[in-house]
């Protein structure tokens, strides 16, 4: 089709973000599995330093987490503010469109 803007990159449109931040939130998740049989291996191995380490990776985990969540909400906010603005542009003002007298 002529005239279409075919996005390029996942962030040309809100669901190709919102999409790419649901991938990236199971690539997290996924870490933080990883991590935690890490840590009870440094546990078991008593390595003060490694424990520490992947403590604190496991920390930024978090946090990342925290903000892909909350990032994923406002991407929702913004598809939904789209579609009711979208919506209101394409459609008639519904108090216009109502006869101003009505014939018996």
């Amino acid at each position: 089709m002529v005239g279409m803007h075919r996005p390029e990159t996942p962030f040309d449109s809100l669901e190709n973000a919102h999409e790419y931040v649901r991938l990236l939130a199971e690539a997290i998740a996924e870490a933080r599995g990883d991590i935690e049989s890490d840590i009870a291996k440094a546990v078991e191995s008593k390595s003060e330093r490694r424990l520490q380490a992947l403590r604190l990776v496991q920390y930024k985990l978090e946090k990342l987490e925290q903000y892909l969540r909350s990032s994923s909400r406002t991407l929702n906010d913004l598809r939904t503010l789209r579609r009711l603005l979208l919506e209101e542009r394409s459609g008639s003002d519904p108090i216009r469109s109502e006869p101003t007298s009505r014939a018996s």
